[in-house]
């Protein structure tokens, strides 16, 4: 049975108008869907619902399946607050990071507990984006077992709403602060990893195949959040690169109070050492390194393709329903939802573009390190062959020599493996 059989099932039988048009002024509804007395509101898995508000969150449009969940006509719905859905156990610092960062025009994924005119409840994964001078927000029905720790952590933040009164910007701050103890970096992180979970989910429980697109896409997640590693990693032991050639320094200093080859070597180490630490420092630390932007960006363009897929579904479903919408405009609708998905379908592609530039520079960068290294192993060699020379005191030197080939070769894996990653990402891609 297709998507479009299915849902027309599970919406309610309608009479035409003399024409024959499904929407025309003769559209009556002859029965309404049955709800249970308590509980959760009807919101099958294979439906998804949009809602479309100006600036101010005022009702502007919708779809019918998003009229049918919430249990209200049109006329009530339309030019009324979207908080009128709103349920009390929703925590208010969902809200106030909801809004905060719409009025960023930045997109926003999370889940939210509803309340349907007749008191029944549902949980939606909502992603909401600006829109025609205001937002739209699309849901699909969330199942995955990230669900359960979100409905105790806001029962958890909604407590403490009420025993300390925390503001809805405190209440929003604890939020943050329990999705970095999840194991996220940022809220935009744990909005991505949510977001696919529940469309894998919602897949499998519809026994579609996997999508594709979102499997590639956390591969190349898994695959940036292990470059991460990898460049923590790298930044230790270059540090390591500035310290122990001090100590060689030291260490000649003794050996050759008047000056001498090894006094040089270690010299010219030193100055070596500092080059490449000074271009470490620009090209891959900080949050302007191409190495930090990498996971940014495919984070981001992960939750942009999630996004377009349930704007898409929308725009289908819009398409499929044979309901009046009020005095909604339909084409209008379907106008906007065409031109969303055309929208981000751009920047999904500007995004993976950025990922595969990024992922040249890091294997360029790792060439010029590897340069970088070939010339402190030589030096490094250099003073062990002059170190042999000495009779005595040449055991300290031996040590930090070695140490030097240790740090060297840990150096060598560690950019073998980031080149491995930016491979990796780049396979993905294509």
């Amino acid at each position: 049975m297709s998507l479009d059989q299915t849902q027309d099932q599970d919406l309610l039988d309608a009479e035409t108008d003399e024409a024959g048009h499904p929407d025309g002024p003769g559209f009556v509804e002859r029965r309404r869907e049955a709800r249970p007395s308590s509980g959760e509101a009807p919101f099958h898995l294979n439906e998804v619902f949009f809602s479309r508000t100006d600036a101010r969150g005022v009702i502007q449009a919708g779809n019918y399946v998003f009229r049918r969940v919430a249990d209200y006509e049109w006329s009530d719905m339309l030019g009324a607050p979207h908080k009128m859905i709103r349920h009390p156990d929703s925590p208010k610092g969902l809200f106030w990071l909801f809004w905060d960062t719409l009025k960023k025009g930045e997109t926003i994924g999370a889940y939210v507990k509803n309340r349907a005119r007749d008191g029944l409840h549902y949980w939606v994964f909502a992603v909401a984006m600006p829109c025609a001078g205001g937002y739209l927000s699309a849901r699909i029905k969330p199942t995955s077992p990230m669900l359960e720790t979100i409905d105790k952590l806001y029962t958890e933040l909604r407590l403490l709403e009420q025993k300390e009164g925390l503001s809805p910007e405190d209440s929003a701050q604890w939020l943050l602060k329990k999705v970095r103890g999840l194991g996220f970096e940022d809220y935009a992180s744990f909005a991505t990893h949510a977001l696919s979970e529940e469309l894998l989910a919602r897949d499998d429980g519809l026994d579609l195949p996997v999508d594709e697109h979102i499997a590639g896409f956390r591969k190349m997640r898994k695959a940036a959040d292990a470059l991460k590693e990898e460049t923590e990693k790298l930044v230790r032991e270059f540090e390591m690169t500035e310290i122990i050639p001090h100590n060689m320094r030291v260490i000649a200093s003794r050996l050759e109070p008047n000056g001498g080859p090894i006094s040089t070597l270690s010299t010219n180490y030193g100055g070596m050492s500092r080059e490449m630490s000074s271009w470490f420092e620009t090209h891959v630390v900080g949050e302007n390194s191409n190495f930090s932007k990498i996971g940014i960006t495919v984070g981001q363009s992960m939750f942009i393709e999630c996004m377009t897929r349930i704007l898409r579904e929308c725009a289908q479903q819009l398409d499929s329903e044979r309901r009046q919408l009020g005095s909604v405009d339909l084409e209008q609708e379907r106008g906007y939802l065409t031109q969303l998905v055309s929208e981000y379908q751009r920047m999904s592609r500007q995004g993976q573009d950025q990922v595969s530039e990024e992922t040249y520079r890091i294997l360029d960068a790792c060439k010029k390190m590897n340069r970088h290294i070939l010339g402190l192993s030589t030096t490094r060699v250099m003073c062990k062959i002059e170190g042999a020379r000495l009779t005595e005191g040449r055991e300290s030197l031996t040590d930090i020599i070695g140490e030097l080939n240790g740090i060297q070769q840990r150096i060598r894996a560690n950019l073998a493996r980031i080149e491995d990653l930016s491979g990796t990402i780049r396979s993905l891609l294509t």
